[in-house]
């Protein structure tokens, strides 16, 4: 294991490596081109210009991930809050929201594991986020999200406010050595796969339900995969979310020695998205707003993810 983890690590610093080649490469060419003062060729030079510039943008962006897992792929889950069908339905845009958003970047995505709502939304949702980087930016969106709207649900068509939990978690190795499952702790259920009646329903037991029995966590997979498949991708939740307990057990040491220690508790939300009386997306961290509330909705989050970015870099 210890000799596929290293060969993993040389392969990525091969990638590395050979995409900053190609970029030197790419600025030889451009600067080649401009020495040519051929003016026929302005507007392929303009052309190569402001792709060079594209990728300065990209790879600035880049380098503030650069913590342990920021190149890795990501586990998005997404829990509704208190307050029924809204949150219910605030939950699935929030899905809606970040699909769009890894659609944008190119991350392929697969749901591993989705409770509806009774009338609208879903409860929870639990979603792989597969690319370079997904963990890295999605580390910026953990945390609680707030939405002030008219509620659509309400017969008197009056202002809710509906919260929603979003974690994040890196797809960690099935092999790191940071997080052991001994087999005797966990309890595993097999179950059919919920589906939408009719020919959808699944015939065979392929559902799987993990209870990591130390902790309490519980981490189902009703993908409609095979029963192994959706074996392995529990077991990679489980690990994903014992390393998160570590690390949050790690940093909460070091803040109480610093004096620095706050509890995170539910209502503590990182953003709100406020649709009335006004337009406005703000993120309370780092104070950083958008007045384009569709544009957002619609996954346009670079900006906030860049903000955060800048002032929380990767801890390695």
């Amino acid at each position: 294991m210890a000799a596929q983890r290293v060969s993993r690590e040389a392969a990525k610093l091969r990638d590395e490596v050979d995409g900053w080649r190609a970029f030197q490469r790419k600025l030889h060419d451009a600067l080649e081109l401009s020495h040519l003062d051929d003016e026929s060729m302005r507007a392929d030079l303009v052309a190569e210009t402001e792709s060079v510039e594209h990728e300065v943008d990209e790879r600035s962006f880049t380098a503030m991930l650069s913590g342990r897992y920021d190149d890795d792929s990501a586990i998005l889950a997404i829990h509704a809050g208190a307050g029924g069908t809204d949150s219910q339905d605030w939950a699935a845009m929030i899905e809606r929201m970040y699909l769009r958003w890894a659609e944008k970047r190119g991350f392929e995505t697969e749901v591993l594991d989705r409770t509806d709502g009774e009338e609208a939304g879903l409860k929870s949702v639990t979603i792989a986020v597969n690319g370079k980087y997904a963990f890295g930016y999605l580390r910026s969106e953990k945390g609680v999200h707030r939405l002030v709207r008219l509620s659509p649900f309400d017969a008197a068509h009056r202002r809710h406010t509906s919260f929603a939990l979003v974690e994040i978690l890196p797809q960690v190795a099935m092999d790191d050595p940071e997080v052991e499952i001994d087999p005797s702790e966990i309890k595993v259920d097999v179950f059919r796969s919920s589906g939408a009646g009719g020919q959808n329903v699944q015939k065979n037991s392929t559902a799987i339900r993990i209870t990591h029995l130390p902790t309490g966590i519980v981490v189902t997979c009703q993908n409609e995969r095979s029963q192994s498949q959706n074996r392995e991708f529990a077991i990679r939740i489980l690990r994903a979310r014992l390393l998160e307990i570590k690390k949050a057990e790690k940093d909460e040491e070091v803040a109480v020695l610093r004096g620095e220690y706050t509890k995170a508790e539910w209502g503590s939300q990182i953003r709100s998205y406020v649709l009335h009386p006004y337009q406005m997306v703000k993120d309370h961290r780092t104070d950083f707003e958008r007045g384009n509330t569709q544009a957002i909705l619609d996954g346009d989050l670079d900006a906030f993810m860049e903000s955060y970015l800048k002032t929380n870099p990767g801890k390695k």
